[in-house]
């Protein structure tokens, strides 16, 4: 039998509005680390507030998520322990609030660790929870990184037009995580961003961007982007010459570039263009957020 999570040592100081959980974790889910850093961003942007920690005994193995050592401002030496950390956000533009919870795939306990954030989001009332992936496929850095968006959820998939859960396979966190939640009735789906498998290493901003733009589009909010589309742009400049000081693999990508235009040909003015300017209109009419 797995241990029982220990029950949440604090509860929101706020009555969280139809809380969605937004969920990520760095390792084997988390390609370019486009995952992750999607829920970094939307911390900062959303100013969350930090509300509890997981027990890092219970789930790390040291010797392969050291601790590490750094100063603060004041000269004084701190040790940080690799952990999961929970925060919430109140978003004053929406009528509804998110918990973010941002840690590192675990190395042992896995069920007891899905447990744990399962109690976190049932504490705070949470009505879905999102995790966010990303892996490494066959897509050209050239063109907009795809998202697939799946659930369990018959009701999910035709109110928010996703996809089933099809897949077979070994399985992260993340899978592990939207199992323990779609067993305690929670609705959730699941987000996968593509990461050229090619340049796979991290940061990933495209990928991260194309995560946070789902995002938008699901829970119908607008995310501050600040610097992301310029350090997606550098970031596609980088690669750009890095492929062409090779011959083959910029061979390889004007592969992958047509496989991907003849694949996106039937909607090619469509659907797509219809989400962008939607997304747009909805920029623009958004008054800038302070603070």
């Amino acid at each position: 039998m797995p241990e029982q999570p220990a029950d949440p040592q604090q509860r929101p100081p706020v009555v969280l509005r139809d809380p969605v959980v937004i969920a990520a974790f760095e390792g084997w889910n988390d390609a370019g680390e486009a995952a992750s850093q999607a829920v970094a961003h939307l911390h900062e942007v959303w100013n969350a507030v930090d509300l509890a920690e997981f027990d890092p005994e219970l789930y790390h193995d040291f010797q392969v998520n050291r601790p590490t050592v750094s100063f603060d401002e004041d000269g004084k030496r701190v040790l940080t322990w690799p952990t999961t950390r929970i925060s919430y956000a109140v978003l004053p533009d929406s009528p509804r609030d998110v918990l973010l919870v941002r840690g590192i795939e675990p190395s042992m306990r896995w069920r007891t660790y899905a447990g744990e954030v399962v109690e976190h989001a049932r504490t705070a009332g949470a009505s879905m929870v999102l995790t966010l992936g990303a892996l490494l496929a066959d897509v050209p850095h050239t063109r907009p990184l795809p998202v697939t968006s799946s659930s369990d959820d018959p009701e999910l998939v035709e109110r928010l037009q996703i996809e089933p859960s099809r897949y077979e396979g070994p399985t992260g966190i993340v899978g592990v995580v939207a199992d323990a939640v779609s067993g305690a009735g929670m609705p959730s789906v699941s987000l996968w961003a593509a990461v050229p498998h090619y340049v796979g290493q991290p940061p990933s901003p495209k990928g991260t961007l194309a995560l946070l733009h789902r995002i938008e589009e699901l829970l119908d909010v607008t995310v501050p982007m600040g610097d992301l589309p310029e350090d997606a742009r550098a970031w596609e400049r980088g690669v750009d010459e890095l492929a062409s000081e090779d011959s083959e693999i910029a061979e390889y990508v004007q592969q992958l570039e047509e496989a991907k235009d003849t694949a996106d040909l039937p909607e090619a003015s469509g659907e797509a263009i219809a989400r962008e300017f939607e997304r747009y209109l909805r920029r623009r009419d958004d008054p800038p957020r302070r603070g």
